[in-house]
């Protein structure tokens, strides 16, 4: 084991493949266990495994609390404090990623194969994140979004009615993702899939890292923009239904407008907007087709040619123009979402869940029924692994 503090330098690195970078804020009661949580994970030998622990304007102890724990076994850790009266959840998760970015250099040899993990503070991983995160990374994808789910005893504290509409809105969204898997196929992300992304469990190839500029340093939604980068840059996102960590579901978060505002607001006001990704199912009925329509396109080399999408979605010529000089397919689609009006995000209200739920199942039922989009057993198990975990949506908004 090896404990490093940025205060006095870090001495040689050791040849690592992966490093864990955590964002710290007085976390002094829950580090302790995201720390255990890593210390244990599997199919590691000892010192192959890095963490970054990036305390920033911490006033709890929580340094206190970090040097006082027990050696770990198979981590090598290294511990960055810093003061900076402008910092914010994403600056903080940036910080500590291009630290262990620049951690991963340090071994020498081919550095772009190293992977960056990120995890929360306030989050415990199960003993085969890493080993799984590195699984899906050797299958050939470039970054690995996982799931999230509350601490029961967390979740236990917190309104029925808060779970009741967490449960609707992952039954909603299963839907949707299914759906839009066998609309719009993406190989390297078949059903069964998910739409989470949290900057709780996500894991990139360090290459891809620097090609698309890192995490954005922006105060709310980090992990999301960045997600959103990976794919407008075309890098091939998995995203994995089987890894799953455990996050906490207070109400007093350390990131003005997170997960926890979230799920205070939902409290407070429980007609709040659902996620805007869950919007009325013609809309994305529409939305799915569109995508599977331009991905098409594109693959036989007729999006530039054919211009009949653009008058279709009321995409003015200009803008179309542009849209065609934008270097990946995936930056494309997202500008054809932002510049036409016919697919900007309408959120459901939660009342309006039961209704298109029906519908979905009942639009489900029939392109399963239509023969042309088979499912295998494995399959139909994660979809149940997914929907037994519908709880999560309550604070991933």
């Amino acid at each position: 084991m090896e404990l490093e503090s940025a205060c006095g330098g870090f001495d040689p690195a050791p040849a690592l493949r992966c490093v864990v970078a955590i964002p710290v804020r007085n976390e002094a009661e829950r580090i302790g266990e995201c720390l255990r949580a890593l210390d244990v994970q599997e199919g590691l030998g000892a010192s192959e495994l890095g963490v970054v622990l990036f305390l920033n304007n911490c006033t709890d102890g929580t340094a206190h609390v970090v040097a006082a724990l027990p050696h770990p076994r198979r981590l090598v850790v290294r511990v960055i404090e810093r003061v900076f009266d402008g910092a914010n959840a994403g600056w903080a998760r940036r910080e500590a990623m291009e630290a262990a970015a620049d951690w991963l250099e340090e071994g020498g040899g081919d550095a772009a194969d190293g992977v960056i993990l990120t995890t929360d503070a306030d989050s415990r991983v199960p003993a085969d994140w890493v080993a799984r995160n590195l699984a899906a990374i050797t299958d050939g994808v470039d970054a690995v979004a996982g799931r999230i789910a509350l601490d029961e005893a967390d979740a236990a504290r917190l309104p029925a009615a808060l779970h009741a509409r967490g449960s609707l809105e992952g039954a909603y969204e299963v839907l949707l993702t299914e759906l839009e898997a066998l609309i719009d196929p993406v190989p390297h992300d078949p059903w069964p899939r998910h739409w989470t992304t949290s900057g709780a469990t996500l894991a990139v190839r360090l290459g891809t890292y620097r090609r698309v500029g890192g995490m954005p340093p922006l105060a709310v939604g980090e992990d999301k923009a960045f997600v959103s980068s990976l794919l407008s840059s075309d890098a091939r996102v998995r995203h994995d239904p089987d890894i799953l960590v455990v996050t906490s579901g207070r109400l007093d978060g350390r990131a003005p407008g997170g997960a926890a505002d979230t799920m205070k607001l939902r409290c407070e006001v429980p007609e709040s907007p659902c996620d805007p990704r869950l919007e009325p199912l013609p809309r994305a009925l529409f939305r799915f087709a569109w995508r599977r329509r331009l991905r098409r396109l594109h693959a036989s080399g007729r999006l530039r040619r054919d211009r009949l999408w653009a008058p279709w979605l009321g995409v003015r010529p200009d803008d179309a123009a542009a849209i065609l000089r934008l270097p990946a397919l995936g930056a494309m689609l997202a500008a054809v979402e932002a510049a036409t009006p016919h697919l900007a995000y309408r959120p459901l209200r939660p009342r309006e869940l039961r209704a298109h739920i029906r519908m979905a199942t009942a639009a489900l039922t029939l392109l399963r029924g239509l023969g042309r989009f088979g499912r295998s057993d494995r399959s139909t198990g994660a979809a149940g692994r997914l929907r037994g975990t519908a709880v999560e949506r309550t604070g991933n908004a």
